[in-house]
């Protein structure tokens, strides 16, 4: 049977920056876009892509295919009700989509137990039509009605700075956002949320409030399956990174050089880096392509303190550039790296290491920690697609061609896959 995929002719560069992002399209029928998750989660269809070979399976499978002895990476964010609709005098609707805080600069779990007001980076839509110098938004909790207000401080390049103040001031943000906010379905689905969207777009270890999407490929996983997980001695550790909006940003620029990659915030426990050091040499899997960011990232930092002169200070933010993995560098082991991490949370007296990240992996990186990835079926022409080709090579192509001749359901919602290179 002839490929659905049109025809490219595909040479790998040198250089990442050198990739065209139209070499990384297929034709996605709307029909096998999922907008609605099945009934039971586990019982969604998994591709086994096993070294070249390709297999259907189901996902509640998944315990007798992975490797003996892997290690799983969760990641435990939480999506937030991060949308919010005021309605101005005259009827007309301004949505504020809540991105990332910005005063007072905390950390993203701190920011969401705020109490009485605080400044975010927001979307904002209709934004022509917001005249007033507040906005505001009546809604119903326990202990009676509250108020939410918004004013605009500044008008960024693509967002806006939005203060929030509210009534009563006992209450946190996270509160406000659960009570006022509404939760934000992927674009591509093209419908509202249900309320049993704020159960099913959530993972079933979701823990740390702060993501607005989320990490899907942990949204196959039952809390049976997972005790089945350690029953047959697959262990796991958590590890924490907030998904924005940016995860949905397409890319638009012809070359992949003149493409700037989200940044994201990750959070990782002294006991998680622990745990992946006395993993070296063993299968890890990362659940998901957020936590497979997480893992690399992990590296890139070691190796960024490891060459630093004055790296025991705990003043300099930690930050992972997109093109770092490429660039000339000295290389460490991922040993080195990890102990690194954890001399340097020893020296700053600090549990677990905060960073941003826009490490962007994409065919010609060479992976440090990751031997596998479960994942969903991505967009086309999509970084993430970008990252699967990083992982299994050219055979992505086949790979995605079986699963769209073979009825597989795509993107947030859909099918998963195990790949195992």
């Amino acid at each position: 049977m002839s490929s659905i995929f049109a025809k490219i002719f595909f040479s790998m560069p040198v250089n990442p920056k050198q990739l065209k992002i139209k070499d990384f399209a297929y034709f996605l029928p709307d029909d096998q876009i999922a907008k609605y998750p099945l009934t039971d989660r586990a019982a969604s269809k998994l591709l086994l892509y096993k070294k070249g070979v390709i297999a259907d399976h189901a996902f509640w499978e998944i315990p007798e295919l992975l490797p003996s002895k892997t290690l799983l990476i969760f990641n435990n964010t939480k999506v937030v009700q991060a949308r919010l609709y005021f309605q101005r005098p005259t009827g007309s609707t301004i949505e504020v989509f809540c991105l990332e805080p910005v005063s007072p600069s905390v950390e993203m779990q701190q920011a969401m137990q705020q109490t009485g007001g605080c400044t975010w980076k927001c979307l904002v839509g209709n934004a022509k039509r917001w005249k007033e110098d507040l906005l505001e938004l009546g809604f119903e909790t326990e202990t009676g009605i509250a108020k939410l207000r918004a004013e605009k401080v500044e008008k960024l390049s693509d967002s806006y700075l939005i203060k929030f103040s509210w009534e009563p001031q006992a209450l946190t943000f996270a509160e406000i956002l659960e009570k006022a906010g509404n939760l934000p379905l992927p674009p591509y689905l093209n419908r509202d949320a249900t309320d049993t969207d704020k159960q099913t777009y959530q993972t079933v270890y979701a823990q740390k409030e702060g993501a607005v999407a989320a990490p899907t490929a942990g949204l196959h996983f039952t809390g049976a399956i997972i005790e089945q997980l350690r029953q047959t001695g697959t262990k796991t550790v958590e590890v924490t990174l907030h998904v924005g909006a940016g995860t949905f940003r397409p890319v638009k620029a012809e070359a992949m050089a003149e493409h700037t990659m989200h940044g994201e915030e990750i959070y990782v426990s002294v006991g998680a880096i622990k745990a992946l050091l006395e993993q070296l040499g063993e299968s890890i899997i990362p659940v998901g392509t957020t936590s497979l960011r997480t893992l690399e990232s992990l590296y890139w930092l070691g190796m960024k303190l490891k060459t630093s002169e004055n790296f025991t200070s705990g003043l300099e933010p930690l930050h992972v550039d997109q093109w770092l993995p490429y660039q000339d560098k000295t290389e460490i082991s991922a040993q080195e790296a990890l102990e690194t991490l954890l001399l340097y949370l020893d020296k700053t007296q600090q549990d677990h290491i905060r960073a941003t990240t826009q490490l962007l992996i994409a065919p010609g990186y060479q992976f440090k920690l990751t031997t596998g990835l479960i994942t969903n079926f991505h967009q086309p022409e999509s970084t993430l697609l970008l990252l699967v080709s990083a992982l299994i090579g050219e055979n992505w192509r086949q790979m995605y061609d079986h699963a769209l001749q073979n009825n597989y359901r795509f993107l947030s919602y859909g099918d998963s896959s195990l790949l195992l290179p």
